[in-house]
This record gives C-alpha cells, structure tokens and sequence, in this order.
C-alpha cells in the first residue's frame, strides 16, 4: 500500500451508495429497547411457567438430559457435557447460568423433589460453600425428572424451533405432578420478581384431586389439604395468618424458625441443639452472627458454639448455655438476633398463556389441572392413532393370510414392485399402505402360527381403541384418568411433611422468661444415702411426710441459687459445687429419696 501510494497511485474510489440518516428520539429509542429487553429476560430466563413450574433454562436441562440418555438407571456423566449440550442447541447464554440452574436442581436443601441426581461436590446448604466446577461433577436425570419429560415423544405438547432454526425445543413438558407448588420458584425479572415456597407432594396431588372431582372447589377446601408449605430444610413455621393471604392473593409472607432442642451437653451444662435451620439459611451464617453479637456484648449467656455437622447424623449445631442462664430466654433473643429465624415473602407470579400473572393457591392448581387435561388428552389420540395405523396393517395382512395363493400368484405376474402393488390395491381393495405392508413382510411370516397371532393382536387392538376413544369421548373419564395417575404418583414418590406449622409463635412467654437465674435463698439437703438436692425457696422443710427406709437428712444448708457449697468426701477431699447445678424440688415435694420414689438428686 505504502509503495504504491509513493509511485502516485490514487486510493480506490468510496463505494456508490445513497446517504440515508434516520432521525430517532433519543427517548423513544431508549424506551423501545428497554421494553425489548424486559421482554426477552421475562419471558426467556427469570419467570417460570405455571403448567411445568420450569425456567426455560432448566426445561432445555432436563430435556437434553432425557434426549441424551441420561436416566436414573443409566451412569453419571460430566455436567459439563450436559452444559456443552444445551449451550450449544437450545441456550446460546453464559456456561454458568446453564450450570448455576443444574446445580440447584439437584441440590436436596433447595428443592424438595430434586430433578438432577449428582454425583460430586454441589455446594452446601445456605450456599457457604460453592459447588465444584463443572469439570469435575458428574449428573444424570433423577427418578421424579422422568415424571415430567414422561410422554413427551407421544405429542402430548408442542415443539418450537430453537434459537438458529436448525433444532426443536417443547414449549412446555408434560410434568406429571405439580412442580411448581412442589419446588417453588424464584427469580428476579425487570419490574417484576418471584418467590414461591415448596409444598409437600402427596399434599399438594390430593389437593389437586380434589379440585378435579370438584371443580368449585373453595380455598378453604383445598387448604384442607395443603395446610401451608412444606421446606426441604424442615423447621417450623410460625404464624399461618400470612400463608392464607398468599393462597388467596399470591402475595404474603410466614416465619421460618430452626428445629432445636435443650439437652445436657456435660453434666453440669445445658446446651441448644440446632438440628434444621429456615430455608436458605446455612450454619456459617448463623456461626457468624452468633459471633459477632457475642463479641459486641449484644448476645449473652453462651460459652462455646461447636458445629458437629456430618453425612451421618446430619445438621448439629450444638449452642453451650452459661450457668445461671435460662437457656429458653437465649433461644429467644437466638430468634430474635439471628438467622435462626427469618421471614420468607411469597410473591406468586408465573407465566399463564404467555402473560406474567400473580396466582393464588386455586388459580396455580387450576393452571396445572388443565394442562395435564391436555396432556393425557392429546396422548390418548397419539396413542388411539398408532393402534389404529397398526390394525389397519394388520387386517391387510390378515386378507393376504386367507388369500396367500392369489396374493402370490399376483406378485409372481407382476413385472415390478410398483405394478404389483397397484394390482393388490385393485384385486383385493387394499389400501397403499397394506399392499405396500405386505409386500415388504418376509415369507416366513405367511405361516399359520402368525395368523392367530395376527389375530390375537387385532383383538387387543380393537379393545385397547375402544378404551381410548371412551377416555376421548368423555370428560369424566379423561379426568378420571388424570385423577388416578396423579394418585399413583403420589403413592410412589411422596414422603412425611418435614415442616411443622405452629399456629403461634410463643414469644410472648419466651420473652417473660428473665436470661438470667435469679439468686433466691434456698436450702441445700444432704442425705444419709449421698444424694444433693436444692428447695425451691428457703421455706422450712416439712416435719412429716413420707419417707424411704434408712434414709435421712444428714445436712441443711442455707445458700443461694447462683451461690456455691462444699461437700467433704469420705477421703477428706471437698468439692466445691454450683448450687444451681442441683436438681431442683418442687415446693410442695418431699426431701430427695424421701418419698420412696425414683432419686431426682444428684450422688456426692
């Protein structure tokens, strides 16, 4: 170029082309796009549809791991074939959002009926800890994913050309349970978000019954049913106020609060066990509050906080109580400080016929009720079809089988294989599939074993038509069909709620709880047989009552609840003992042992 432009060589004139400036709004143009692109991210990436409850993205997983093989009874393959897989035909997005929605699908503590069975590191609960890379997981389809890519090869929902054209995607799968109620949902759209909570399978099928038996079914009807959500984490939930307005208007909201228990981690101090946290909450976030609000001076009356979490024995978290502490009191300010109890908002919006909607608990069944309708419907004529193509083959060869002479001898007079199917068609009025059928059938199936075969199989297929067109030609039975697979899905894959819902909460009398033991005057008792007790108040002791053979008081003491006695041994030791690590008696007990009963003290 340079030489050329030295010998006085002249640049190659501009192409001919006609100037054309188009003058836009620079806010028309703005607000065209960006309805362009709240568009795109509702419809194709944040809502779920309310038939399937599936993301677009993970409908392309599960359907190209069904399209690929890779069933419950097959071997893991790496996820990052499967995420190869649906990249390159049906999702031309980010790897890592194909892979992010993979991996929650099989995470348990996310989804109460997980569609992906993996095999590898896929993060802990909470999300403290992220998932392996794709590299090194592996995944295949679960048991309950079959139930929703079921009867997708029978035409049982439409197809739609793919990104480029070239491959085809359902619009929506078949899913033979409710997913959407099941798994819950949630995403962030452009000017719209959703947040659905996870249900209890057998729950949310016999509700779904329910309302195809009795279409004018009420919320109270089905509410009978499904009481409240059910979380794969478990917990409890307190306060159902909230959750009646959700399934009424598809907004509200509940309170999740962490399983726990008060046990005696030594033998001298209490301890709250922690063994299910709300929903989305992880122990490294709950450690770490603690933590830090005990390190502010915020949180009192805990000593030491181990996590002995394992694959065995599960989520433990295992929270020491100071002496002289109520533990009931620091699980309330627990509650109250901490992760140990959250708020999860409701937002039920889905996609209903292409348009985000905000449902409640009738109109997300009723969604899902007509579209297995549908399904089971367009099934039936997929299948009533295919036995009526094959019964139409089989009468054809049934009427070569009674004429096999003519038919051979037609066949032998024919100069090629298009003559002798138009004479077939003509002397024996067959149709071009039957003629053609038959002159592609072997000679060693002309045989009289297989004509009763023939036979025997026309006979299943005429009955198994008449069934069919039955479930076609009557509405009750088709729901009735619909009602029974449900309740067969329900027999096999349903398991025991895990949450518990509390009508109240009970902070009111956990907050009258004081934190801290008051040190009230008491009476320390020392018996004849060793055993140490506490009264309840200093009030004298009673004079008579009744008592254990050879057993008496060998010592009163007057002390204070957060004070210290010594007791001397036989040995001549003493041993300085917490008063309030005695048992306490009730006021109107006996002294220990003294009431012939099981000893409530503890041996010196």
């Amino acid at each position: 170029m340079w030489g050329m432009a030295r010998r006085g060589s002249q640049p190659p004139p501009p192409p001919d082309f006609e100037e054309n400036i188009v003058d836009v709004d620079v806010s028309e143009e703005m607000r065209g796009s960006f309805l362009e692109y709240a568009y795109s991210v509702i419809y194709q990436r944040a809502l779920p549809d309310a038939r399937d409850g599936l993301k677009p993205v993970q409908r392309r997983i599960l359907y190209s791991m069904n399209e690929m093989g890779l069933r419950p009874d097959r071997g893991h393959v790496k996820c990052a074939r499967v995420v190869g897989e649906v990249m390159g035909k049906l999702h031309p997005h980010g790897d890592s959002a194909i892979y992010d929605a993979m991996v929650r699908m099989a995470q348990p503590w996310a989804m109460r009926m997980p569609l992906v069975d993996g095999h590898g590191n896929f993060g802990s609960l909470g999300g403290d800890d992220l998932p392996a890379a794709m590299r090194y997981t592996e995944a295949r389809l679960s048991r309950e994913a079959m139930l929703m890519v079921a009867s997708i090869d029978e035409d049982t929902v439409d197809f739609r050309p793919n990104y480029d054209g070239q491959e085809t995607e359902p619009e929506v799968l078949p899913a033979a349970f409710p997913n959407l109620l099941v798994n819950g949902a949630s995403g962030i759209a452009v000017g719209m978000a959703t947040n659905m909570a996870p249900h209890n399978l057998g729950e949310v099928i016999a509700a779904a019954r329910h309302l195809i038996d009795h279409p004018d079914a009420s919320l109270d009807d089905l509410m009978r049913h499904v009481p409240g959500p059910a979380l794969p984490t478990g917990g409890k939930i307190v306060g159902l106020e909230g959750i009646r307005d959700a399934y009424e208007t598809g907004r509200g909201s509940f309170r999740t609060r962490a399983t726990t228990t008060i046990e005696n981690v030594t033998p001298r101090r209490k301890g709250i066990i922690v063994s299910e946290l709300p929903y989305n909450v992880g122990p490294e976030r709950v450690k770490a509050k603690i933590k830090e609000l005990v390190n502010a001076k915020k949180l009192q009356g805990i000593s030491d906080l181990k996590d002995l979490t394992d694959r065995n024995v599960g989520l433990r978290l295992v929270i020491e109580i100071k002496n002289g502490f109520n533990p009931e009191a620091v699980l309330a300010d627990l509650y109250r400080l901490t992760p140990m109890e959250e708020t999860f908002h409701i937002n039920n919006v889905a996609l209903v016929d292409g348009q985000p909607r905000t449902l409640g608990l009738r109109d997300m069944l009723q969604v899902y009720v007509d579209h297995r309708i549908e399904v089971v419907r367009r099934r039936s004529m997929h299948r009533r079809k295919k036995r009526q193509d094959r019964l139409h083959l089989v009468d054809g060869l049934l009427v070569a089988l009674l004429n096999i002479d003519e038919v051979i001898q037609v066949i032998r007079q024919s100069d090629d294989a298009a003559q002798a199917k138009q004479r077939l068609m003509q002397i024996f009025e067959l149709s071009e599939v039957q003629s053609q059928y038959i002159l592609d059938t072997p000679l060693r199936r002309l045989t009289r074993y297989d004509r009763l075969e023939l036979e025997k199989e026309k006979e299943q297929l005429t009955k198994e038509i008449a069934k069919l067109t039955a479930i076609l030609e009557s509405e009750k039975k088709l729901r009735g069909v619909v009602s029974k697979e449900l309740g067969e899905v329900a027999k096999e894959y349903s398991t025991p709620r895990r949450t518990v819902l509390l009508q109240s909460s009970g902070q009111t009398a956990a907050a009258a709880v004081p934190l801290e033991v008051a040190d009230d005057p008491c009476l320390v008792l020392l018996s004849s047989t060793g055993l140490l007790a506490r009264t309840h108040d200093a009030s004298p002791l009673p004079d008579s009552g009744p008592r254990a053979a050879h057993d008496a008081l060998a010592s009163v003491v007057p002390a204070t609840a957060r004070g210290e006695v010594g007791a001397v041994t036989s040995l001549g030791r003493m041993v300085r003992i917490d008063v309030l690590d005695l048992p306490t008696l009730p006021p109107s007990a006996a002294p220990p042992s003294l009431a012939g009963g099981a000893p409530v003290a503890a041996y010196v």
